[in-house]
């Protein structure tokens, strides 16, 4: 009986990381660029004590990969808008040094004159942060390059500023770091550039895309992790009264 009891209050625990991850994707329904994740597994742990091995419980392992199929776009005709293609990510460089990737394409010029993202990530050029001078039009080119031309001069040939950090992670796992942004699951890479893939990275200006999550699929497997919850309650509940109508038998008259 304590065996049930056991794998019942095990699936409770579980469950709460079910719960964290349904609960962030219905969140993130409206925010830009965000990616849901494959972060939930189940598996089959064996229970360490005295006696025979015949004791094992069902745990979750969490492993944040995120599934980088696209959103939908929306265009916005703004010039700094824009949205990665395919399994495209864009590269933000943090205070530490640190390199991280993000799909957030809401992209701004800074007092400071350098290229960031409305979150405020500093966004990540091949030769450093891409940096603006004053009274400049941006414009950015599929391939990432980022030109600069001045309302005052419509016949000047717009200059090169930058080339934005594009990588392909077709064929690269990303998990989430604790800030949000993707990461290399290999540690080789972790925080840092990786080789990017066989794919083109590529972007299209003027849009911004949407989350991945599907607000219904969402909602559908928020009812049954409930409804798995409340089976697990009441099997508890019902091990108990056993449990209690069992020791009542043992009892002397």
């Amino acid at each position: 009986m304590d065996r049930l009891a056991f794998t019942s209050l095990a699936a409770v625990n579980n469950q709460s990381e079910i719960r964290a991850q349904i609960t962030n994707n219905l969140a993130n329904v409206s925010t830009i660029g965000f990616k849901e994740s494959f972060a939930l597994a189940s598996k089959t742990v064996d229970v360490d004590g005295a006696g025979f091995d015949s004791r094992s419980s069902v745990t979750v392992e969490s492993q944040d990969i995120i599934n980088l199929t696209p959103g939908v776009a929306n265009r916005t005709g703004r010039a700094m808008d824009i949205a990665l293609n395919d399994a495209t990510v864009l590269g933000v460089q943090l205070e530490n040094g640190e390199v991280g990737f993000t799909r957030r394409g809401d992209l701004r010029v800074a007092p400071s004159g350098l290229i960031e993202n409305a979150a405020g990530h500093l966004i990540l050029g091949e030769g450093g942060p891409v940096n603006v001078p004053p009274g400049q039009l941006v414009s950015i080119s599929p391939d990432g390059t980022v030109f600069g031309s001045l309302p005052s001069e419509p016949a000047t040939p717009p200059i090169e500023l930058g080339k934005l950090v594009l990588l392909d992670a077709s064929e690269m796992p990303l998990v989430r770091r604790v800030d949000g942004l993707f990461t290399p699951l290999d540690a080789q890479f972790k925080n840092a550039l990786f080789p990017t893939g066989p794919n083109v990275a590529s972007l299209q200006s003027g849009a911004l895309e949407g989350s991945n999550v599907n607000p219904i699929e969402a909602m559908i497997k928020m009812m049954d992790f409930s409804r798995s919850y409340e089976a697990q309650i009441k099997m508890i509940s019902e091990i108990k009264s056993i449990d209690e109508t069992g020791s009542t038998l043992m009892k002397l008259g």
